[in-house]
């Protein structure tokens, strides 16, 4: 499991500490958080392989993880700006994956982009991309993430934007794919 903000890994150390059926394990990266309060209460455990959906939209699928997901809402409002409306999910695990929520809203919406701070290769995308065709549901996917290379050292936001994984970024290339928009052009 990987959370979101600071009040989700509250939660999900609760979640942890309950769970009595076999090992759990937590990620979280590097760095600061978004800078959510922290729960004075209300720390209910948050059930195993149940994801949230953050945001409502026909046109386009994000599924994000950990702390991907408060970057796949500034990438919804980004594509909103030009008329395409995302639904974005908080996935917060990867196994178990909660293809209860995933599989219909994938098979209706048509395109699903997952996002993720980790390893694309045997990452959270790839659990996603075979979810998707262990049930038959043949949509185009496009997954953010870190490419099976080695990366530079560097503070957070650098990395991720030597890695096109800026909102930005992330934004274009979905127009770019899903949408038939052109690439910008470069002016010399």
């Amino acid at each position: 499991m990987a959370p979101k903000d600071e009040a989700e890994l509250q939660r999900m150390v609760v979640t942890g500490i309950n769970y009595t059926d076999g090992p759990i394990a937590m990620r979280y990266p590097r760095g600061n958080g978004v800078g959510v309060p922290l729960m004075e209460e209300g720390w209910e455990p948050i059930p195993v392989g149940k994801g949230e959906i953050l945001r409502s939209g026909d046109d386009v699928l994000l599924v994000a993880y950990g702390t991907m997901v408060h970057q796949s809402l500034q990438v919804a409002e980004l594509l909103k700006e030009h008329g395409i409306e995302a639904t974005v999910i908080n996935a917060r695990f990867v196994k178990p994956l909660d293809t209860e929520l995933i599989l219909p809203l994938a098979q209706r919406i048509g395109k699903v982009v997952t996002l993720e701070e980790g390893c694309l290769m045997g990452g959270f995308g790839s659990a996603v991309a075979e979810a998707l065709m262990d049930n038959d549901v043949v949509v185009p996917i496009k997954r953010f993430g870190v490419p099976d290379k080695l990366v530079d050292h560097a503070k957070p936001d650098q990395s991720k934007a030597d890695l096109g994984l800026t909102s930005p970024q992330i934004a274009e290339q979905i127009r770019q794919l899903f949408f038939k928009v052109a690439q910008p052009s470069v002016v010399a």
